[in-house]
């Protein structure tokens, strides 16, 4: 089941869970109302197949593919690490079904604050176009994760400040969260 907390103000390592000292847990309702998504995949790789290929039906996702983030197999590693954290957005939904490793994926609440989301293997997230976010991997150092797009994939991140993107004035006014 995924974790999610607000972040302290540290600057340290971003791979550390960054938890606020006392934590402050964030619901998974408080998430919906961001528009993140969240589902939990059995461990049992037949039942799992099943809930996928039904989710990808019922959302209309067409194209997967899978990508492993590690120093030995992402090519520019370091590189490729720094643009994930950078807050961007993208013009498409951004589905990743984790089978093995773990992360972390950063969004904003409404007031702006980060929230810290942690997936692990089985965890199937779903953040909506428009939602500036992040993604870091953890101190393992290690992710492997399933991408699912509508159509032909479109992985071009949109650095902050995108607010007049077409996709981030939609989700302001679909989530009633301010600019």
């Amino acid at each position: 089941m995924v974790r999610a907390w607000y972040m302290d103000e540290a600057e340290d390592d971003q791979r550390k869970p960054h938890m606020t000292d006392p934590p402050q847990f964030v619901s998974m309702d408080q998430l919906k109302d961001l528009g993140v998504l969240y589902f939990e995949i059995s461990s049992d790789p037949a039942k799992a197949e099943k809930e996928v290929n039904k989710l990808r039906s019922d959302r209309g996702y067409t194209y997967k593919d899978m990508i492993t983030c590690s120093r030995e197999k992402l090519p520019n590693y370091e590189e490729k690490l720094k643009i994930f954290f950078e807050e961007h957005l993208h013009t498409d939904e951004e589905i990743r079904y984790i089978t093995e490793g773990s992360g972390y994926f950063d969004v904003r609440d409404k007031n702006n604050k980060w929230i810290r989301i942690e997936v692990l293997p089985n965890d199937l997230i779903i953040l909506p176009a428009g939602i500036y976010h992040r993604f870091t991997l953890d101190e393992q150092n290690y992710i492997q994760a399933h991408r699912f797009f509508v159509g032909e994939p479109v992985w071009t991140p949109h650095n902050r400040p995108a607010d007049d993107m077409e996709a981030r004035k939609t989700y302001l006014q679909k989530f009633n969260v301010a600019a």
